[in-house]
């Protein structure tokens, strides 16, 4: 079942409360995880649920931490993320489908690194209420997994040992608190 009404309420990600975070397999062994600190966005919902009808979400591909500078930089070069060519990271959904009151697939384009392709994110309304200073929030936990060569990012070494040193599956994972935007 596909979310739809007329009367909407449009709510921003506030960017100081919410976070993108990625893993992938480093030496075929272990996993290498990082996140993205500026996120930015839009998501309209139905006047009477969380559920939105639709989401436009932008990362700040400079902002990528793996808690190593050298690999942030490269990470940020044209081998990867090339953020002075492709500075952001955007999802604009294409198709929201509810799957109970608290759950839904948000179908949609995720550009990365100058590639368009189609990805469809699991995520949970983790809940929703006030601040201290009487503001409505309402918070989303997202998950999906891609494969980093449908966006281009094709670099990698070779082990000595077989196999190579970055893998191809990249699990996300977002951590969203929204607030209503301001009028």
């Amino acid at each position: 079942m596909t979310t739809s009404t007329t009367a909407t309420r449009t709510f921003i990600i506030d960017p100081s409360h919410s976070n993108a975070h990625f893993s992938i397999r480093h030496l075929m062994i272990a996993k290498v995880r990082g996140s993205f600190s500026i996120l930015s966005g839009v998501i309209v919902l139905p006047a009477d649920s969380t559920i939105p009808t639709s989401i436009t979400a932008e990362i700040d591909a400079a902002t990528v931490d793996t808690r190593d500078a050298q690999r942030d930089g490269h990470l940020k070069s044209p081998d990867f993320f090339d953020v002075a060519t492709h500075p952001k990271i955007v999802f604009e959904s294409t198709e929201i489908t509810t799957i109970d009151a608290t759950t839904f697939k948000a179908a949609g384009t995720l550009t990365l690194h100058g590639v368009s392709a189609p990805v469809t994110l699991t995520v949970e309304v983790s809940g929703e209420g006030k601040d201290p200073y009487g503001n409505h929030r309402i918070a989303y936990e997202a998950e999906t997994k891609i494969n980093r060569k449908d966006f281009g990012l094709v670099f990698n070494i070779a082990l000595d040992a077989g196999g190579v040193a970055i893998g191809d599956d990249v699990n996300i994972t977002l951590d969203i608190e929204t607030i209503p935007q301001p009028a």
